[in-house]
């Protein structure tokens, strides 16, 4: 299946993550703007990760191993809610509280992305956005980053989720918010 590039405004931002106007997706995909993503960790009372397959249909990273649930931040959307509106469409997941925990930069592959990072806590039902993923499961963040096909900016979000929680925790970690 070939993948599918959905048509529409992107909130794109210069290198210090201003807003300096929108592009269509596929433009800022293929010209690699920087522009904005939430990442939105859901973990249940067990503490479990929720872990996603992506479609073969994904633009980008068709077929992999989400740790995360969110995208792009669309044209004029504030980051907070382009959360909740992901959150939503691709698990289900509505009026659950979001903590914001930190932000970061993820630049690689032609990719620059300002992320801004989130979690909730979730023991509900799923409810699964079949265009997006294609499957779900719960495993320890520490079993999950070390899948191999993980992608790479879920990876890096969730890498310093874990390390800000064990510095949270007494250990020896820094914690960076970019």
């Amino acid at each position: 299946m070939a993948p599918v590039i959905a048509r529409e405004r992107i909130q794109v931002v210069d290198a210090r993550n201003r807003p300096c106007g929108s592009a269509w997706r596929s433009q800022m995909r293929r010209m690699g703007f920087w522009h904005r993503a939430t990442y939105i960790v859901v973990r249940n009372s067990r503490h479990e990760l929720c872990v996603q397959r992506r479609t073969l249909t994904k633009e980008v990273f068709a077929g992999g191993i989400d740790l995360a649930a969110g995208g792009v931040v669309a044209a004029g959307e504030a980051v907070h809610q382009s959360a909740r509106r992901e959150l939503a469409e691709e698990l289900g997941i509505s009026h659950e509280p979001l903590s914001h925990v930190l932000d970061f930069t993820y630049c690689e592959d032609g990719h620059h992305i300002f992320g801004s990072l989130f979690t909730v806590s979730f023991d509900g039902h799923l409810s699964l956005q079949p265009e997006e993923v294609a499957d779900a499961w719960w495993m320890s963040i520490d079993e999950a980053l070390a899948l191999d096909e993980v992608t790479p900016d879920t990876r890096l979000a969730v890498s310093l989720l874990r390390d800000c929680e064990h510095a949270r925790a007494g250990e020896s970690v820094v914690c960076v918010s970019s």
